[in-house]
């Protein structure tokens, strides 16, 4: 049995660290995450503009795969945990359906992969072409960081304890 103020404490922290990661989520996905020179070619993208780009030369199906796992339920997650966080007068039902959809959001999640990813990239690439990175590669970073440290700070036994 956690006291109602470990419970409270919880959710505090929990709370912070999803809403400190929301906050960062628009600007890392709209701000630029890359810069790269290439044969005197200087181009700049974004999250969501390489998603676009993707679209707009018909690979729909990459395209929405890097959608659905990098933006949208990267997002799912964090709305899903700061709603069991932050509402409490959720019913049983409710919140236990809320927890399914985190668990299933964040197993799928992406983000933290394709960070992995991108800075395997740089170093692969490096001597290739010229890379410089964007804003968006910061505020990613702590996306990332605040979305796993909130997700290890949730005590999924205390959203039952509240009730």
């Amino acid at each position: 049995m956690v006291s109602r103020a470990n419970l409270t404490k919880m959710r505090h922290r929990v709370a912070a660290f999803t809403l400190a990661a929301l906050a960062l989520f628009p600007a890392a996905v709209l701000l630029p995450i890359l810069e790269v020179q290439r044969l005197g070619h200087y181009h700049q993208s974004s999250i969501l503009g390489g998603i676009f780009d993707l679209f707009a030369h018909g690979s729909y199906f990459v395209g929405g795969i890097i959608l659905l796992f990098s933006i949208v339920l990267p997002l799912t997650k964090l709305i899903a945990l700061l709603e069991l966080t932050w509402l409490c007068s959720l019913d049983e039902k409710h919140r236990a359906r809320t927890y399914r959809w985190m668990e299933i959001a964040g197993k799928w999640s992406m983000m933290d992969v394709m960070l992995l990813a991108l800075l395997v990239m740089l170093v692969k690439l490096s001597g290739l072409v010229e890379f410089h990175f964007g804003p968006a590669v910061f505020a990613f970073s702590l996306c990332v960081a605040f979305s796993l440290i909130a997700t290890l700070s949730f005590d999924p036994h205390a959203i039952w304890e509240s009730a």
